[in-house]
């Protein structure tokens, strides 16, 4: 089970590796408005950010079925691997946005969409 927990935080914390790519090494971060400094981003750095928002919006749908599965007596090993092969498509996923490639992102966002239904009906 210790492997499970550990893959929840490892999954909760995908969005701060995509903001620490947008905010890394950038000029003129201003902690007091963020959010105005983020939109004004551009090239990879916005994609990151954006990368980022879509990681947010994928952890309830991922989480929901992790409990869900754990609730329906899953297999703890085989959730354990769905978990994390959920965790290395969205590192893709943020690899492939960051870098530009639109449609191997889209593949790789299905792919990951495709494991995230499998886990629940685990």
């Amino acid at each position: 089970m210790h492997t499970i927990t550990w893959l929840f935080l490892i999954a909760a914390l995908l969005p701060i590796v995509a903001a620490g790519c947008a905010k890394a090494g950038a000029k003129g971060f201003d902690n007091e408005q963020p959010r105005p400094w983020l939109a004004a981003l551009q090239g990879w750095r916005a994609r990151a950010n954006a990368a980022q928002t879509n990681t947010f919006e994928a952890l309830p749908f991922f989480f929901a079925a992790c409990l869900y599965a754990l609730h329906q007596n899953a297999d703890p090993g085989w959730l354990a691997g769905l978990m994390g092969a959920w965790i290395i498509v969205r590192l893709g996923y943020l690899t492939c946005y960051i870098g530009g490639y639109g449609t191997l992102r889209s593949l790789v966002w299905t792919l990951a969409l495709a494991l995230n239904i499998a886990i629940l009906f685990a």
